[in-house]
């Protein structure tokens, strides 16, 4: 017997069954409640070591939970399940002191292992977190993880840095970990290091006194200053010059800079939040990085999924861009018909979500009806779907008849397993190898799949 005590509170039946059997299973002494009145009223007289509780229900929320069994036993922790899950429920929910957040609809191991770090020696000395609201649109598996990121960051000072490709949304995520921190009524400076001619960068991040160089007329406030008591986003930090860099690494040292020029030292209290999308760490190899700024920087890393990792995420994100494009372009809203929102899902999207939002627009111009169909898209998207569904056919077949050609025989024989392993490894990936959600990607029952993994000898 496992003795721990834990309580689920849902107003939906199936899911306390679920989580109650899941829970006995392992050995844990379970309750559950369909109101969290019931659960206030049973605390009186009783001690769980954890109560998982649903954030909306009739009566009182979970939210409204949460703030009473903090207030009357701080010490247990709560982990809090949502169907709802977005930036502002994952924020919420760390804000008022949950232990942790469990986006519905949740594989039952992956709830179990919660609990089990959440009752464990470790998981009691977890830190509380909390704050506010911000505009990100997504509820793929690895955006919660960025949901939870921004959630578990909104009391800290900590710098971060933002790894991820071009047009995933680097600056939004940036903007939303200011708008939850303790500096939200300060200012939020965005600075791209691209953009910047090499030359004027340590006179705009640090400004400059009158007379400092040809054309310094007056004297300037850089960044930094202008950032004071806020927080500074400098964007593309892999562009930053050597000597830049090591103006920034004092700058993170002490606090302290000299504008161009200057002979006064300034003192600031800034947070930093730098985003890239080269890898820092081969830059540091090949020496055009420093190193002891790159560990400076990366004191916690967060990196964004590209849009064809999370493209369960595409109907919400258009919605979004079209009501936006809608609003700033003073034209009716548009809406993608089930075979173009099918279609949109099995792009590659290289240019991600600001490719997406950038069609959008395009579209709330040029679509000649509300609802947008296939023959509305621009020539470059249905070309891209034609090369990418073609290549993988060619290939295979070029493979094929080189194989036969070789004098090999047993083509199925060779092909199939392969085959089936990479389409395995590919959903298990894509699942964060919850097997129950891969097999329904493939088609299969999960025992299929579970004997398909032992047959072919796959590392799971």
């Amino acid at each position: 017997m496992d003795n721990r005590h834990i309580w689920v509170v849902d107003d939906d039946e199936s899911i306390r069954w679920v989580l109650e059997r899941g829970l006995s299973e392992k050995g844990m002494d379970v309750k559950t409640f369909d109101s969290a009145n019931k659960v206030i009223k049973k605390l009186e007289t009783e001690n769980p070591q954890l109560i998982l509780t649903d954030i909306r229900m009739p009566g009182k929320s979970g939210i409204d939970l949460l703030d009473q069994v903090k207030e009357l036993r701080p010490e247990i922790p709560i982990i809090v399940m949502t169907a709802h899950s977005d930036l502002e429920s994952a924020v919420e929910s760390y804000e008022h002191g949950a232990w942790e957040y469990l986006p519905k609809p949740f594989d039952i191991e992956e709830a179990v292992s919660m609990v089990q770090r959440a009752t464990s020696k470790e998981g009691q000395e977890k830190e509380e977190i909390s704050d506010s609201e911000a505009e990100i649109v997504g509820e793929a598996p690895a955006m919660q993880e960025v949901f939870r990121a921004i959630g578990k960051l909104s009391n800290s000072n900590s710098t971060v840095l933002l790894m991820g490709q071009s047009g995933t949304g680097k600056e939004l995520v940036a903007k939303a970990l200011y708008e939850h921190s303790p500096r939200k009524e300060e200012a939020f400076i965005a600075l791209n290091m691209a953009d910047i001619p090499k030359e004027l960068l340590e006179a705009e991040l640090f400004g400059h006194e009158k007379g400092a160089f040809t054309g310094a007329d007056e004297k300037r406030i850089g960044r930094f200053e202008q950032a004071n008591g806020g927080t500074l986003f400098l964007d593309e930090i892999g562009d930053m010059p050597l000597e830049t860099q090591t103006r920034l690494l004092r700058v993170l040292s002490n606090g302290e800079f000299y504008r161009v020029g200057g002979r006064e030292p300034i003192k600031v209290d800034v947070r930093i939040i730098t985003a890239t999308h080269q890898n820092l760490e081969e830059l540091v190899k090949q020496g055009i990085f420093r190193e002891d700024l790159f560990h400076r920087l990366n004191v916690i890393k967060l990196l964004l999924p590209q849009l064809n990792e999370r493209k369960e995420d595409i109907p919400a994100l258009v919605k979004h861009f079209f009501q936006k494009s809608s609003e700033e372009l003073k034209e009716e809203k548009k809406y993608l018909s089930e075979e173009v929102e099918k279609y949109f899902k099995t792009l590659s999207w290289p240019g991600n979500v600001r490719q997406l939002e950038n069609i959008c627009r395009w579209l709330t111009v040029m679509s000649p009806t509300k609802e947008v169909r296939l023959e509305d898209l621009p020539e470059e998207l249905k070309l891209e779907n034609a090369e990418e569904e073609n290549n993988w056919k060619k290939v295979l077949q070029s493979w094929s008849e080189n194989y036969l050609e070789n004098g090999h025989s047993n083509l199925l024989e060779e092909v199939g397993p392969e085959f089936e392993r990479t389409l395995i490894n590919v959903a298990l990936k894509k699942t964060k190898g919850k097997k129950k959600e891969a097999a329904d990607l493939l088609g299969w029952g999960r025992n299929t799949l579970s004997r398909k993994i032992k047959e072919l000898g796959i590392d799971n």
